[in-house]
């Protein structure tokens, strides 16, 4: 409600709160600090969400805390030294989501003034989904958009957010009213930006790569045999990308990486191609990531430093690693335009 609309209220009217339109962008989350005890926490929360592990509880839980947080944080570590920041102490992904939160404000503020809040927060890790969402309403959110940093839609990721954000409201007398951003795997604007993204990288350099591989994060392939539309939707994109830059499926393949687990995962998987490409005489190649909103361990140590270490030990000779859109200026008037779109009736 504007000042103007107070001063009309009748004389000994309760005080009617200004209310905003918040924005929350949200990813997935990162250790607050490069060390054993904090990537052990992470993992704990991460690896003990049912919509990621699909496993009864009375299965999965001694393997989880007898096992896996016994052994896997000390390897986690010495993966996140490769790429943290040490200069911020802090991870790329929780720097590159902060700077996408407060560039997209800077840009949305300069239209629409001070009636938007842009707010992030991490679905495991921090800043949590509870403290963030308490925020925003203290700064008089009644509605919210929710903003999964996902493009393709998975249940063991863009659910997980929305599962999160109204258990948080659980406890609410009064909750705003919420959307929730679509996947945007097929939208023309994000299909440009990733376009763009290769063509800024690749395009002054007088040795084109031979091939273009387009890697996305993995999932176990029950997933997909249950009706999650993960696989279809990268599918989808892969496509729509080589139509856009005119190429064909020699040239731009598709790929899936960050294998976890003994279950058969979506193929083909990143390593092997890479491997086998290197061996049959491809020499150079590039990479991109387009699952991924913002740059992180498994695009920085996972894509730019093991497989780039795998290509070139099996022959390869140049490996060039696209980076994630971040908070580039394709990056962030892509978000801009996916949130305006969104926001239709609120402001």
């Amino acid at each position: 409600m504007s000042k103007g609309t107070q001063s009309n209220l009748p004389q000994n009217h309760p005080t009617i709160p200004n209310t905003k339109v918040g924005i929350l962008l949200v990813n997935l989350g990162t250790p607050e600090r490069c060390d054993r005890n904090s990537v052990r926490r992470f993992l704990a929360e991460f690896l003990s969400d049912r919509r990621v592990i699909e496993l009864s509880p009375w299965l999965w839980k001694p393997i989880l805390h007898g096992v896996i947080l016994t052994t896997r944080p000390g390897k986690v570590v010495q993966a996140y030294e490769k790429i943290w920041m040490k200069d911020r102490n802090e991870s790329p992904l929780r720097y590159y989501t902060r700077k996408q939160a407060e560039k997209l404000a800077d840009s949305l503020n300069d239209e629409c003034g001070d009636q938007l809040v842009v707010a992030w927060a991490m679905r495991y890790g921090s800043p949590t989904l509870d403290e963030t969402l308490g925020q925003m309403k203290q700064q008089g959110c009644q509605r919210i958009l929710v903003v999964p940093l996902y493009p393709q839609y998975s249940a063991t990721s863009t659910a997980t957010v929305s599962d999160k954000v109204f258990d948080s409201l659980k406890s609410w007398r009064e909750q705003p009213a919420l959307r929730t951003l679509p996947p945007y795997f097929d939208h023309p604007a994000y299909i440009q930006a990733l376009a763009s993204s290769i063509d800024d990288t690749l395009g002054a350099k007088q040795c084109k790569p031979e091939v273009i591989v387009v890697s996305y994060h993995g999932l176990p392939q029950e997933s997909l045999e249950k009706g999650d539309p993960y696989y279809n939707q990268c599918v989808t994109t892969t496509r729509l990308l080589r139509d856009r830059l005119g190429v064909d499926q020699n040239y731009l393949r598709m790929t899936f990486q960050s294998r976890f687990g003994a279950k058969k995962w979506l193929q083909p998987a990143t390593d092997h191609m890479l491997m086998e490409m290197a061996q049959q005489g491809v020499k150079h190649i590039a990479v991109i990531t387009p699952g991924f909103a913002v740059d992180c361990l498994e695009t920085l140590e996972e894509m730019g430093i093991r497989n780039r270490e795998l290509f070139l030990q099996n022959g390869g000779e140049r490996y060039e690693l696209i980076p994630c859109l971040n908070d580039s200026k394709n990056g962030i008037a892509l978000l801009e335009r996916l949130v305006k779109q969104e926001l239709g009736g609120w402001i």
